[in-house]
């Protein structure tokens, strides 16, 4: 149990500097494309980019823990590596359907994936929050200007 809390910790530093790097890289992109966001259909570009963004960097960090469960638990629990992704996602969504579990010894790594997975989810609601929080403000200073 130790030995999986203890990877399931690393695999959580891990997944934070994947959110990390992958978030500011995505800030800057949508800073540096500012100016383009400003016709018609800017808000939505904004809005999408934000979006798939995030979608990517999650898809990278369930990859992530899918390619640690392949290792760590192998063929006795996942017979390929979509089976082993299709567990990593939903488990990080705290879904968890129940229909694919892993034995005793490697729980507690998906209970600190499950955790892992609330924590970033949160990160990149509050970022996609700021996005629409900033194109709202562009359109409404921009409404109360005409």
């Amino acid at each position: 149990m130790l030995i999986a809390i203890g990877i399931g910790f690393l695999l959580a530093v891990v997944t934070i500097s994947i959110h990390a790097v992958g978030t500011a890289a995505l800030i800057r992109l949508l800073q540096s494309k500012a100016v383009s966001f400003q016709n018609r259909f800017g808000d939505l570009k904004a809005l999408s980019i934000a979006a798939s963004g995030l979608l990517v960097i999650h898809i990278c960090e369930t990859t992530v823990w899918a390619t640690t469960y392949l290792i760590a638990v192998g063929g006795r629990e996942f017979a390929n590596f979509e089976e082993a992704v299709y567990f990593s996602t939903v488990t990080f969504t705290t879904l968890g359907y129940g229909d694919i579990v892993i034995d005793g010894r490697w729980r507690m790594l998906s209970a600190c994936q499950a955790m892992t997975g609330l924590l970033v989810f949160g990160w990149s609601t509050a970022l996609l929050f700021s996005v629409v929080e900033r194109v709202w403000h562009r359109r409404f200073d921009a409404e109360k200007k005409r």
